[in-house]
């Protein structure tokens, strides 16, 4: 009777050798080698381990932000029991929650950040942009209004909610409102106060998609040069208590235009001296 050879899954270390008795000249100078380090006492570990502390804490704060470990296994790039791993330990393995991890499954867990609410409310303002109403939004995303009108920008939000009106923002961006049960009148209302408030609406975003969740990207939607001379003589004014002499010297521009500035945006006007 002969018993079969176990074919190895891999030849990278030397696992090959030690459990499959692989003969292949590269894997066995590994194996050799390995064991003349270890013979020695040269050997470098296999692979460098870091606590597992701060990822694990990581992990509980994403957790409490409303993040559960699958979503967090995804945002990361790693498996879910991997996650888990942290948190209740392996199933089946009695070491329990694991204690060391490598830095690269670290920076991965490390690397994901509470989702919040910024996302969700600009594809509300965007919708609003063409008409689209709040309850009519919450409705389509199988939210409650209340959850929707609540919707502050720095705050945490439940992915699950968040994803679904991702997915109500890509249905609804394509269709007109009053055609789907919004009335004239109300659909009118939210692109008057989108336009008040110049939120961005869905075309703006389609070639930014990438940056509609990003809390730290500022939309330019509507911003013209004149009032970002406003807000910035405004913020210098204020902060610095230059006059508009020196803030016009500062910005390189005219006290004149400094003055239109602040007459077509009289919300952000300083009267000081020239």
């Amino acid at each position: 009777m002969t018993t079969a050879v176990r074919e190895a899954p891999h030849h990278r270390n030397t696992v090959c050798v030690l459990l499959y008795r692989c003969q292949l000249p590269e894997c066995r100078a590994r194996f050799n080698e390995r064991r003349r380090a270890i013979k020695a006492g040269t050997r470098q570990p296999d692979r460098i381990l870091i606590d597992a502390t701060p990822v694990r804490e990581h992990i509980n704060e994403l957790h409490e932000a409303g993040m559960s470990l699958t979503c967090i296994a995804r945002f990361a790039g790693v498996a879910h029991s991997t996650v888990c791993s942290f948190i209740n330990g392996r199933p089946h393995d009695r070491r329990g929650r694991q204690r060391v991890t490598t830095p690269e499954v670290a920076e991965k867990i490390l690397a994901v950040r509470p989702l919040t609410a910024i996302g969700s409310l600009r594809r509300m303002q965007a919708l609003a942009a063409v008409g689209w109403t709040g309850r009519k939004i919450a409705a389509h995303a199988d939210v409650s209004a209340a959850w929707v009108f609540a919707l502050q920008p720095g705050a945490p939000i439940v992915i699950s909610n968040a994803e679904k009106l991702a997915a109500a923002y890509e249905e609804l961006r394509h269709l007109q409102p009053e055609a789907h049960g919004v009335l004239p009148g109300h659909a009118e209302n939210a692109r008057q106060r989108a336009k008040d408030n110049r939120w961005p609406p869905p075309s703006y975003w389609a070639t930014r998609m990438d940056d509609i969740d990003d809390p730290h990207f500022e939309p330019m939607y509507r911003v013209t040069r004149r009032m970002v001379i406003a807000q910035d003589a405004s913020e210098l004014m204020r902060v610095s208590g230059l006059d508009k002499t020196a803030v016009a010297e500062r910005l390189g521009i005219s006290v004149a235009y400094i003055d239109h500035a602040f007459r077509d945006h009289p919300e952000y006007a300083i009267e000081v001296a020239a």
